[in-house]
């Protein structure tokens, strides 16, 4: 089994590009790749998948444990000729001063694979020695196999710097990636792409993989990602307890522009679990199909808020879902969508579905973001009474209501609780908050889903 993490020094450095490039030049190479991106992450992972074809995979220490961990990776990398995992921020951040814990390097060290270090070469020569020295040592348990060099035009700045690390680092220089002036990852939102603009993208993505064929030894990568055989075999990715929990259930899946943040992971084992997953656009369908159960995930209603609205059939068909007792499962974006109306960021208003009684205001600022945890206040969709479930925020709305919350959301450092806040609404038979969830953190979450769903039937 071959696999490799893409760490950097810090937030810039270049992973994703490179990532985005060695996907891109091994695919083409013939070879089965396994994308994946280390925490909760939406963008890089979709950026993933439409350069290789291959669903992108989350692997995130704070929503998983361990074994849930070892269990998606191993099943997804046996299926692969070589599985490409890219870091987040620097090779030795994550959630507090644990430089281990929900970290790039607390990821490479779990599953035991090495890391391929990025380091930006511009305006540095020898001073990039220090630097890798300095990673190199800082966490001895961690294994950095390679370094590649972003940033670097010509031979004798690219020899000057591999000369160096390889000297003073004992650490093998794979080669260098030059600026490239043709390659820019769009900055708007990622959401589906028209074939246009898919075909566009690919002439990018096929320039990238030139340059990295052209200045990196991936040959010798490869031979670093060969990892010692340990004799896991995961067959399938659902843990037992959900074999069949869902047969003869069918889920209706909100997914166009406005709405396509979802782990591939969680639409896999609804399927695992026996679940018949039918797609739907809220944008662009009259109404949701026959089903027992709707997930709407997150994604950007406010740019399409008044395609949203306009779309009343649809509005009216999700509300008779509601009214029927279909249970409805919506996180940030589609919670957003269920309540009664959203004002966007220019102060224009939509009326929503309405299920929930409150308003979604855009603004200006992030209003949350990161790693939380969720304690349920009463028996909800996903949970029992003081179930705990783990996941993270990031949104620029507000959502205002009087309704009551049904979760007591929190954020601890070292253990200790440093925030809380309410939230979370329970009405009927739907479940909506700002949290996003990964469902293989506990199965019972899918259980009490899928036993809402037939009660309602």
């Amino acid at each position: 089994m071959k696999a490799f993490l893409v760490g950097g020094t810090s937030s810039g450095s270049g992973k994703t590009t490179i990532t985005l490039g060695l996907l891109r030049a091994y695919a083409r190479r013939g070879l089965r790749v396994q994308p994946y991106k280390v925490g909760p992450d939406y963008i890089d992972t979709g950026w993933h998948t439409q350069v290789t074809g291959v669903a992108s995979r989350n692997l995130d220490a704070f929503m998983l444990p361990e074994e849930a961990i070892q269990r998606l990776f191993h099943y997804h990398t046996a299926k692969a000729d070589i599985a490409i995992i890219e870091g987040v921020m620097g090779l030795f951040d994550g959630y507090g001063v644990d430089p281990l814990y929900c970290s790039s390097a607390g990821m490479a060290k779990q599953l035991g694979c090495p890391v391929i270090l990025v380091v930006d070469g511009k305006a540095v020569s020898t001073s990039a020695a220090a630097t890798v020295l300095g990673f190199k040592h800082f966490e001895t348990s961690v294994q950095i196999a390679g370094v590649i060099l972003n940033n670097v035009n010509s031979d004798m700045h690219y020899s000057m710097l591999k000369e160096a690390i390889e000297l003073y680092c004992q650490i093998p220089v794979l080669g260098r990636v030059p600026v490239i002036n043709e390659i820019n990852l769009p900055s708007r939102h990622l959401g589906l792409v028209t074939a246009s603009e898919q075909a566009e993208l690919d002439l990018q993505w096929d320039k990238l993989a030139d340059a990295i064929e052209q200045h990196l030894d991936l040959d010798k990568l490869a031979e670093l990602a060969e990892l010692p055989f340990r004799g896991e075999q995961t067959l399938t990715l659902a843990p037992d307890v959900l074999q069949g929990a869902g047969a003869g259930l069918t889920l209706a899946l909100a997914e166009d522009e406005a709405f396509n943040f979802y782990y591939a992971d969680n639409l896999e084992l609804l399927e695992a679990a026996g679940v018949n997953i039918v797609r739907f656009s809220p944008l662009r369908d009259q109404r949701i199909p026959a089903c027992d159960l709707i997930y709407l995930g997150g994604g950007y209603p406010e740019i399409h808020a008044q395609t949203l609205s306009s779309n009343t059939a649809m509005l009216a068909s999700i509300r008779d879902a509601h009214q029927r007792d279909v249970a409805i499962y919506a996180e940030c974006g589609g919670l957003m969508y269920l309540g009664e109306s959203l004002t966007t960021a220019s102060g224009d208003s939509f009326p929503m579905v309405g299920i929930l009684p409150g308003k979604s205001r855009m603004t200006s600022s992030l209003k949350r973001f990161g790693y939380c945890q969720a304690q349920a206040l009463q028996a909800t969709l996903l949970a029992e009474k003081g179930d705990v479930l783990r996941g993270h925020e990031f949104h620029y709305s507000d959502f205002e209501t009087t309704e009551p919350t049904v979760f007591r959301f929190s954020k601890e450092r070292a253990g200790v609780e440093i925030s809380h806040w309410p939230g979370g609404y329970q009405t009927g038979n739907t479940l909506a908050s700002y949290l996003h969830v990964h469902f293989l953190q506990n199965p019972a979450m899918l259980l009490h889903w899928f036993a809402r769903a037939r009660a309602a039937k």
